[in-house]
This record gives structure tokens, sequence and C-alpha cells, in this order.
């Protein structure tokens, strides 16, 4: 078998644990891939660098493949997504001060996200009436699930992300910086980063992603949409990889090498052992609240990474609720297009 070079982007994120596995354990060695994962900084260097070819294919956010694909943002840089590299994974982090004035202003139980984002409306209101600035949340990309998480939390106590509270663009290896020096009040991002702003001690857990959204498509394996077709073998081998690598990663026994190899400098540069923790669903949350067991809080297990059509219609519904597009039965036809369902046997390999 003749070995094929292929180059993979992808962000320092828990989420990225097939492509590491795959190259670093000897998987895609098996099917015949020379597999270089390259690092990159932020979601739209990512994109871009996708589009003009310096990458083969890339860890992509999943609204970031359709948007691109249906050219809303201002690039239009057409995507397939043959599998997903995730479900779940993110969470809601809040600086402490203003972890601190929602847990005095919730009624009721702060874990209930109606709770806390009527706590929020009321600290929007006394800001206001104060003459103060508004709050910053941070997204790591304006289309992100994370976005979409933010806009629906806040839609339930009337708050408009965007006019109510302003929204800023910071990479996942910025949050926990920009949160530190209070340049954002609070974000909302993938693993580890919001735990490891609960490590540095300047921030607290509000909620998992999965209180807001459970089996949310996160990340995709993204090629350009004209290499499918093009490019067929390397496609099918790294397909084949990652599924090899879904059922490694899935096995609770193989987590401490899972985390050893994310931890890597090459790779996420953070402790093996909070990276463990965030595997097995041990959540820290901060605010002087004990630890969280979250039953899925990241998944990349067979189920979870066979691409569905229906994928996209969860994302348009989010991205039109955000105001960022306005739904046709054309747009979601080709929305739908992105998520091209791989072989049957994705569970059975």
């Amino acid at each position: 078998m003749t070995t094929l070079h292929l180059r993979v982007g992808f962000m320092p994120l828990v989420d990225a644990a097939l492509l590491v596995a795959a190259a670093d354990s000897g998987i895609a060695q098996a099917h015949g891939l020379s597999l270089e994962l390259v690092r990159e900084v932020s979601w739209s260097n990512l994109r871009d660098r996708l589009h003009v070819r310096l990458l083969d294919a890339a860890h992509m956010l999943a609204p970031a493949a359709v948007a691109s694909t249906l050219g809303i943002g201002g690039v239009t840089a057409p995507m397939a997504a043959p599998l997903m590299l995730n479900l779940n994974g993110n969470a809601l982090t809040l600086s402490l001060r203003r972890f601190e004035e929602l847990a005095r202003l919730a009624r009721g139980d702060l874990a209930d996200p109606s709770v806390s984002a009527q706590a929020l409306a009321a600290l929007v209101a006394t800001r206001k009436a104060s003459g103060l600035p508004p709050l910053a949340f941070a997204a790591v990309f304006g289309f992100s699930c994370h976005t979409y998480l933010l806009n629906d939390w806040m839609a339930r106590a009337g708050i408009r992300l965007g006019d109510d509270i302003r929204l800023a663009i910071v990479p996942p290896v910025r949050t926990v910086e920009a949160l530190a020096s209070g340049e954002i009040d609070g974000f909302c991002a993938g693993a580890p980063w919001n735990t490891l702003a609960v490590e540095a001690g300047i921030g607290a857990i509000l909620h998992c992603g999965v209180d807001l959204m459970p089996n949310c498509p996160e990340k995709v394996l993204a090629w350009r949409a004209d290499d499918i077709g093009r490019r067929g073998e390397a496609v099918t081998r790294l397909n084949a990889a990652l599924i090899d690598a879904s059922h490694w990663a899935s096995d609770e026994r193989n987590w401490p090498a899972l985390a050893r190899l994310l931890a890597a400098p090459d790779r996420l540069a953070a402790p093996s052992a909070l990276i463990e923790a965030i595997l097995r669903g041990e959540i820290i949350q901060g605010g002087g609240r004990p630890p969280r067991q979250v039953r899925s809080y990241i998944r990349f297990d067979p189920a979870a990474i066979r691409p569905d059509p229906a994928h996209a219609d969860a994302l348009l519904a989010a991205m039109s609720r955000a105001g960022q597009v306005v739904i046709t039965p054309e747009l979601s036809e080709r929305a739908r297009a992105v998520f091209r369902p791989v072989a049957a046997d994705v569970e059975q390999r």
C-alpha cells in the first residue's frame, strides 16, 4: 500500500481527540497514512488555509462548515463533512466576580439555565440603570455552536446578544487570558479552556453545553467539497482511520493514554490529569462548588461521529434564531449536503 501524506489542521481542543489518536498512536499508519497535524491559532485561519489548499482537511466547527458552504459571512468555501469528530464538549464560564453577582441575584437554583438567565437579565438591567457599560461575552467564532448556546441561553430571559450584551470573538487559546484581563466577563468554548480558567482561579463554569443543547453537533472533519470525489482514496483512508480511532478513544481503558497524547506540547500543551478528568466527565466547577459528574460531557463514540443531514437543520434553526440567516428550501438543501454519511459500518468496524 502506497503511503499517502495528509496535512490536517486542528485547534488545541479535547475534541481534536480522534485526529490526535489516529496520528500519534499508529492508527493512521495502519491505514497507509502519514498524518501531519498542523496546529492553528484561530478558526478563521483554519478555514482559510483549508480553502486555499494549504491543508488537505481540517478539524472544523460544524456551523462554520455550513456558513462557508452557503457563503454567509463574506467567505464562500464549499465544504463537505464525511465524519463528525464529536458531539458536545462546550461549557459557559464566567469571571468569579460575575458568577458571584449572578449567585446573589438568582431566584432559585443557579444550575437551572432559566434561573441563571433571569439573574443575568437582572444584572444587565442594574448595570444599565447605573450607566455602566454592557457586559461582554465571548464565543470562539461567529458561526459556532458557542454563539448559539449563548444566544439561546440569554433569550430565555429576553436578553439580546449583541445588543444588551456585547459579543466578542476570541479564539479558544485566548479565552482564559481575556477573562483574566477583564476584556470579557464570560465565554463559551470547548474543553479544556473552561477547566483551565477554573484551575487558574479566575473563572467558574456556569453551565456545561449539554445543559443547554444535548448532542450538540460540534466539530466535523471538513474537506473542500470538490475533494470528496477527486481524492476519494484519501478520504476513504482517513475516514477508516478515524472510525478506528473512535473505537479506541471511546474505551475508557484507553483514556489515560489518550490524555497523554493530547497533553503533548505540540497538541494541547495542558496537564494530562486535567484532560483525563474531562474525558471522564469529571468537571470542576469553581465558585465554591464541588466537582460535577457530567454524563456525555463530550462524545466521540462511533454513534456520535456518524454525520446526519439533520444536523444541518438544527444548525440552520440556531443560525436563524441568531439572525444570521433566513432559511429557504434551497438553502436547507445545500446545508444538508455538507453532511455526507459514510458507509453503514461506522459503528461495526
